[in-house]
């Protein structure tokens, strides 16, 4: 059986939970140093954890952190959480939901609620925590500062739109692990959709049409969109480049292609 990682861990974990009696870890992959739902004393609970070093990783579960007051209740709530000093643990411990991650396939019956789930996290206002959290991953990929401005924007964004984040159970359905959430232009989380859709094996028209259900993206300008699928794909292009063992960011970066070609974006230009 899975366990916590050590006795300190369990030790920082007793305020919280009380003796923990079984630790489940989940079947989808998390960034993180741990991640688990835990029976306790005290109920169940989802637990994601990170070393306190400097980095990117860090600031993923601080932000994470942060940001859960706002989007509810589209995500689980934050119970409670840990933050020792340098070296130490960051441990936070959400609400324990029974879930099962939407099917993208194009024959599913959770299309119509992926869209729902898109447009309730549109809707979500931008937080002041959040104003300062620039979306930026794609800079790197755009071709000029004119591109650049069309991705920028006021929404608060997820980002990492995947089936495994949009969720559902007998309790509702959720949008989860708000890990990297941004401020940018409202239709990228919808462009995300579409590559997703595309990898799961809708035609790159289907894709659309499911995200056009999305407001943000039916209010949006084409030309911001070119400018998206195109950086989109130059960077699943560098990502998967470099992790060419990862035949999901393969998929993914040939979906953009896909995705690119449909909107006229010569594939030879990128």
């Amino acid at each position: 059986m899975p366990d916590l990682p050590d006795a300190h861990f369990r030790h920082l974990l007793l305020p919280y939970t009380g003796k923990v009696t079984h630790v489940r870890v989940p079947k989808q992959g998390f960034t993180t140093d741990f991640a688990a739902v835990i029976d306790s004393e005290k109920g169940p609970f989802f637990v994601k954890a990170m070393f306190n070093n400097p980095g990117g990783r860090k600031d993923s579960i601080l932000r994470e952190r942060a940001i859960n007051p706002y989007v509810q209740p589209l995500s689980p709530r934050l119970l409670w959480s840990v933050n020792e000093d340098d070296a130490g643990w960051i441990i936070l411990g959400f609400e324990a939901i029974e879930e099962r991650g939407l099917d993208f396939e194009p024959s599913s019956p959770d299309l119509p609620l992926a869209v729902d789930l898109l447009n309730r996290a549109g809707a979500l206002g931008l937080p002041g925590v959040a104003r300062d959290w620039r979306e930026d991953r794609w800079d790197t990929y755009v071709g000029s500062d004119v591109e650049l401005a069309l991705l920028r924007g006021d929404a608060l964004l997820h980002t990492d739109i995947n089936p495994s984040n949009l969720v559902v159970g007998e309790a509702g359905a959720w949008v989860i692990d708000w890990s990297w959430p941004t401020r940018g232009a409202g239709f990228i989380d919808p462009a995300c959709f579409v590559v997703q859709l595309i990898s799961a094996g809708h035609s790159p028209e289907s894709a659309e049409s499911w995200a056009a259900g999305c407001t943000a993206w039916s209010s949006a300008d084409p030309k911001a969109i070119d400018v998206f699928a195109a950086a989109d794909l130059r960077m699943l292009r560098a990502i998967a480049g470099r992790r060419p063992d990862q035949a999901w960011l393969t998929a993914l970066a040939e979906a953009a292609r896909a995705w690119a070609g449909h909107r006229g974006i010569p594939d030879a230009g990128l």
